[in-house]
């Protein structure tokens, strides 16, 4: 896997319920006003000549009661709800289309509520929900015209048959229209609703950098404090420590402890050290360096702090120099913080081999490991992420944020899980062949 900006991936919508739960309420809130303007009217005598599309209306208005039902219902589960949004598309433009048969047909100015349901597919399913509202809102309403012309359905009973449109001459033009004015609808609500995603994920991404810098601010000043609290007790320990360990009165046993305490007081030094270079990133300050010298130097020091734990170090490399382009102090750092990381992942007896090899335009630096490898999905890159009991989880983020800020340089990191077991972490670095040729440069002859 390759260390880099991590692209956004398909994530389950989490705010899918709520948007449900405002429509619903927003559904129930106008079948509540359509049913009491309907009664009203119905109780003035106004539409009481109208039995049978009185009947189709309140049919319609208990069945959007039903369904505002089961949307509650749904809710309280919450699951299939990607299901249930398309539902209420479906079953709204249906119920649009039995208010658009009792009040005017073709010329229905009930109409323009398939463009409502657009919006409503828009907020509730984006691009894809507007535009299959839009379709079908349009078959729907066709199917109907293309019913009045051909004789497959007709005006209601109680209705006069003059106020529909039947004949080829007098649907054209509402068929037009409609279809024009939901598809434009169904259009511009859908771009809104992908401009509304596409800007919703930006904010989150903004405000997780905002949480994140905040989250280091509060530890850099919490590592600084550490770091002047923490490391003058340490070096008058490890000084101590260092003299009684000198002292010929001690046994064997007194001396192995000597080093336990050592060890841990390295550890403990290298675990500040990780924390204020986290906290107080430095900019890096690219020059000539020979990452060569750098890893040789590295595993002399590992090889020196691996004595008691059985864990060999070694360097597989040209003795030539390997030049790159780079922070010598922070590609150090780097080095040292993924070798320590390799020895700690391995077991007694096992060898972490730090390799350096050159081509044209690259120095590719590979620290290997025997341990247990990567755990697939792991985060091993983020802040104190850790799969040891004892690990603190900064050395790695460290690395990550030293070659992040490299990147603009050419460097890059992957990790690799080699077919025998354990990892290889493999920083690709830009080869300096400008400092390569001044350093090949013979000297300027005498005299």
């Amino acid at each position: 896997m390759e260390l880099g900006i991590r692209s956004a991936s398909a994530q389950p919508d989490h705010t899918l319920a709520g948007r449900i739960a405002w429509i619903t309420a927003l559904r129930l809130a106008f079948l509540v006003l359509l049913l009491g303007a309907t009664a009203t009217l119905y109780l003035r005598g106004e539409l009481a000549r109208y039995p049978f599309s009185l009947r189709i209306v309140f049919v319609t208005i208990g069945g959007g009661f039903a369904l505002a039902g089961m949307d509650a219902v749904a809710l309280r589960s919450g699951t299939r709800l990607y299901e249930l949004a398309w539902t209420q598309i479906v079953l709204d433009q249906l119920t649009w289309t039995a208010i658009v048969y009792v009040s005017g047909g073709a010329a229905s100015g009930a109409t323009s509520f398939y463009a409502l349901t657009c919006l409503v597919g828009a907020v509730l399913v984006g691009v894809r929900g507007a535009l299959g509202a839009a379709a079908l809102g349009i078959g729907l309403y066709s199917l109907l015209c293309a019913g009045f012309h051909f004789g497959w359905v007709h005006p209601p009973p109680d209705q006069a048959v003059a106020g529909y449109a039947i004949d080829t001459r007098q649907l054209t033009y509402p068929l037009l229209v409609n279809t024009l004015g939901v598809s434009v609808v169904a259009v511009l609500s859908g771009y809104l609703a992908e401009r509304l995603r596409l800007t919703g994920g930006a904010l989150q991404a903004a405000t997780a950098r905002a949480y994140e810098a905040e989250r280091l601010a509060v530890l850099g000043r919490i590592a600084a404090g550490l770091a002047h609290e923490i490391r003058n007790p340490l070096g008058s320990i490890t000084g101590s420590i260092e003299m009684l360990r000198e002292s010929p009165a001690l046994s064997d046993e007194d001396r192995r402890l000597c080093d336990i305490v050592q060890r841990e007081a390295r550890r403990l030094n290298d675990l500040v050290g990780d924390m204020v270079d986290l906290s107080r990133p430095k900019p890096p300050r690219a020059e000539a360096t020979d990452v060569a010298a750098l890893a040789r130097e590295v595993v002399a020091l590992a090889s020196h702090a691996a004595r008691g734990s059985d864990v060999e170090v070694r360097y597989e490399g040209p003795v030539v120099e390997a030049i790159a382009r780079c922070d010598g102090a922070q590609m150090r750092q780097v080095l040292w913080n993924l070798v320590r990381n390799a020895m700690q992942a391995s077991s007694a007896g096992a060898i972490v081999t730090v390799g350096v090899t050159l081509d044209e335009r690259h120095v590719l630096l590979a620290v290997n490991d025997q341990g247990p490898g990567v755990p697939e999905g792991a985060r091993i890159f983020d802040e104190f992420f850790t799969t040891r009991t004892h690990g603190a989880g900064i050395g790695l983020a460290v690395v990550r944020r030293i070659l992040d800020d490299h990147a603009p340089m050419g460097a890059r990191l992957t990790v690799e899980q080699p077919t025998g077991g354990g990892a290889s972490f493999r920083v690709t670095l830009s080869r300096d062949i400008s400092g390569l040729k001044r350093s090949l440069r013979p000297p300027p002859s005498a005299g």
